[in-house]
């Protein structure tokens, strides 16, 4: 019996404090191998019907998700909405994942594409910057909002598939291997086009049109 998604979306929430867009220099590491075999098990386990499986697997990726879609996005509304279409349709569909390959791409994949699908139907929402505003910051929290805010309006000027690379490599700290799995190109064409991408974002930060 499949775990029902209403029950899986019920239980998932949107984060009550957003993330902070990282410094564009991070390092980066690696998912260990047994994260991967824990997935395999929590979803074996929700296949047979076991509820808190389902849970399990909403804590350990809702914020991950979450990051990935507010990135692409922009917006704290849209990203809350897509985090939970992708959470319903991936239980929804999780009969169909292939447990040779690694969970965390399959529902990274079908993040960026419901992203994506939002970039297309895109209507005027409150933003990141606009919800953001706290009374009695700090200076120093102050600059630091600054620097998201402009990093985030960096890469709202990128192209959607640009965005993709930088948020999934620079935020997300997936490796080129890991990008490449994730968009089913090759890694060379990853490493190619993400060269690309952060030449646009440096000509968008320096205040030129790409």
């Amino acid at each position: 019996m499949h775990v029902s998604p209403v029950a899986a979306h019920s239980a998932w929430a949107a984060p009550t404090t957003f993330p902070t867009f990282a410094d564009l220099d991070c390092t980066l590491d690696e998912r260990p191998r047994a994260e991967d075999d824990q997935d395999r098990e929590l979803v074996r386990r929700c296949l047979s019907g076991e509820q808190a499986a389902a849970v399990t697997l909403v804590a350990r990726y809702e914020r991950r998700l979450f990051n990935i879609a507010l990135r692409m996005l922009g917006n704290v509304q849209d990203a809350e909405d897509v985090t939970q279409s992708v959470f319903c349709n991936a239980f929804l569909s999780l009969a169909s994942y292939d447990p040779r390959y690694r969970f965390f791409s399959w529902i990274y994949r079908m993040t960026m594409n419901e992203s994506l699908n939002m970039l297309k139907r895109r209507r005027p929402m409150v933003t990141l910057n606009e919800e953001s505003s706290i009374p009695g910051r700090e200076p120093a929290a102050d600059a630091a909002m600054e620097a998201e805010d402009r990093v985030g309006r960096a890469l709202n000027e990128l192209n959607a598939n640009d965005r993709s690379l930088v948020v999934l490599r620079h935020f997300q700290s997936l490796s080129y291997d890991e990008i490449a799995e994730v968009l089913k190109v090759a890694v060379p064409t990853v490493k190619s086009r993400l060269f690309t991408a952060r030449q646009r974002l440096r000509l968008v930060l320096l205040g030129q049109r790409v």
